[in-house]
């Protein structure tokens, strides 16, 4: 077998591994916006949400719109790690920033996770009550007050909303930011001041259109879209384009789990109280809109009882550390199917990163560490190409005085091989054990969120966005090169070429990737080179040792 093809073989099989892993486990075709109704709608006067019993009993919501009926007052609300806006008109957070994450765009502003309005990207959080009267995301709400800050030792920041209307079931939006978090609990007061019992069910849905974040990575395509998690079912990802065709596998109802809206380092989801039974729903709306969220039960109130209805938003960045917050959260960091190799990957890195306070660093560290550990497989590889290396020439020789009998020319190849005691798969098999684990860093370095805007030197600002410069691409390129001419020159010259031609190509591609990954891939070919040009010195002296005693 002629190693040369098989090693570029491997070196193309690797760079499709890594595309093709994150086109399967992201890539998702943007939606056709279709203009239509929905089935079952049944659009009341007022616009309000309707309803249609579901195998339960418990209602479900079949369509919501989210074009409000009047222009509401804004109310402020500002925590150390949060600025929102909440409109009165259904008690809507219609624009949510997260201070601590910048813009993709402009490191001056804080990242805009939630925004609403003309021409621009609509993403929103709503809930109200199902029920005859009662208040939902278009019905108008008062506040005490115009604007709320967290400030002193205080923990928390309420702000209550009281809404309008003569329904013998008086009810208060309670909307609580806490310090440090980026949970936001949404709870209705309601109170019976009637003679009749009034049985009511509350909806809570994020509103969202199809548009990828700002700053995503076009040549490593992410994903965005609704995700459901129940501790039976685990993690669904439910893409847009499957809503839009009304092909949705999810779990329908469970007495656990969440769901929510996932994109590239942030997730919103909706976390009832566990062991509450929920029904979870997703809706193609007009406009291009989605709506993602759940229904909870009908809650009896009794005449001059009280009582609440509530659930929790989480609204921020993925992290592993999640499953604190609630089971499976801290899935909505996807590793994909190397999982269980990208997780204490990272946790290495993290812990690398508490030693350096940088995470170039700690990428660097841990690469050199997973090299070193490797070492064995790597030098048997090295040494198996270097051995390759020095019979080069007998090998060409085979070729040309049996380039018309490609039988006899693999029977003589096998023959020097043998006589070399040199293995043709020694070089490769080491490589294909390798290509896991580095596939597992590779997405590791990519799918964290602590590489967003985490500089490293100079002017290598965010590990999360490409060189400005292009000056870690170029060094790429430079050490491709490099590693590429410590191997023998392939006797087949367009083999030659395409080797010649890989490292421009992949430095190109590189000119796009996150300079984190980028850093990765210097380091790992760096100290490839240092290990091969080793192992062959040592080889090559070998074997004139071995010359010699004859």
């Amino acid at each position: 077998m002629d190693l040369q093809r098989v090693f570029l073989f491997l070196i193309f099989a690797f760079s499709l591994m890594l595309v093709w892993d994150g086109w399967q486990r992201y890539q998702h075709p943007e939606p056709q916006i279709q203009q239509g109704t929905s089935t079952k709608k049944e659009v009341a006067q007022s616009q309000s949400i309707p309803i249609a019993s579901g195998p339960t009993g418990v209602p479900a919501i079949e369509s919501a719109s989210i074009v409000q009926q009047t222009t509401g007052k804004t109310i402020h609300i500002k925590t150390d790690i949060l600025e929102a806006e909440i409109n009165t008109i259904g008690g809507d957070i219609s624009r949510l920033a997260l201070i601590k994450h910048k813009d993709s765009l402009d490191k001056n502003k804080p990242l805009v996770f939630f925004n609403r309005g003309k021409e621009t990207h609509n993403y929103s959080a709503q809930s109200g009550l199902i029920g005859a009267g009662l208040p939902n995301h278009n019905s108008l709400f008062v506040s005490e007050q115009d604007q709320y800050e967290l400030s002193g030792n205080a923990d928390l920041v309420e702000m209550r909303l009281k809404a309008q209307g003569d329904s013998p079931l008086k009810v208060t939006k309670i909307i609580t930011f806490h310090k440090g978090s980026y949970l936001i609990d949404i709870s209705y007061e309601l109170e019976n001041v009637g003679l009749q019992t009034v049985t009511a069910s509350s909806y809570f849905q994020l509103i969202r259109d199809s548009v990828a974040p700002e700053g995503s990575l076009r040549f490593l395509p992410t994903y965005t879209g609704a995700a459901v998690y129940t501790d039976k079912d685990k993690l669904k990802k439910v893409q847009f384009s499957d809503i839009d065709k009304g092909k949705t596998e999810y779990p329908k109802q469970s007495d656990n789990g969440w769901i929510g809206i996932l994109q590239h380092y942030f997730v919103a989801a909706w976390l009832p109280a566990e062991k509450t039974n929920r029904e979870f729903f997703t809706h193609k709306l007009d406009g291009g809109m989605y709506s993602v969220g759940i229904v909870l039960p009908s809650v009896a109130v009794e005449p001059g009882q009280k009582t609440h209805v509530s659930a929790t938003l989480y609204a921020g960045p993925t992290e592993a550390n999640l499953d604190k917050i609630a089971p499976g959260l801290g899935l909505t960091v996807d590793y994909g199917w190397l999982t269980i190799i990208a997780v204490p990957l990272f946790w290495v890195m993290s812990l690398l990163n508490d030693w350096t306070h940088n995470w170039g660093a700690a990428i660097i560290l841990l690469t050199f560490l997973i090299k070193l550990l490797f070492f064995p497989l790597s030098a048997a590889s090295y040494r198996s190409m270097a051995k390759m290396r020095m019979v080069a020439p007998k090998l060409e020789k085979i070729k040309q005085q049996y380039a018309s009998d490609r039988e006899q020319l693999n029977r003589a190849m096998m023959e020097l091989y043998k006589a070399e005691k040199i293995n043709p798969l020694g070089g490769c098999l080491p490589v294909i054990i390798q290509i896991p684990v580095f596939i597992a860093l590779y997405w590791s370095i990519l799918a964290s969120v602590e590489m967003r805007n985490a500089p490293f030197i100079g002017w290598i600002t965010d590990l999360s966005a490409a060189d400005p410069y292009y000056i870690l691409p170029l060094i790429m390129g430079t050490s491709m090169i490099i590693q590429t001419r410590l191997n023998p020159k392939p006797p087949d010259p367009m083999q030659a070429k395409i080797m010649q031609i890989m490292p421009i190509v992949f430095s190109v591609m590189f000119f796009f990737f996150p300079a984190g990954l980028v850093l990765y891939s210097i380091v790992n070919n760096l100290l490839s080179i240092g290990q091969q040009w080793y192992i062959t010195r040592a080889a090559e002296a070998e074997s004139k040792g071995v010359v010699a005693k004859r």
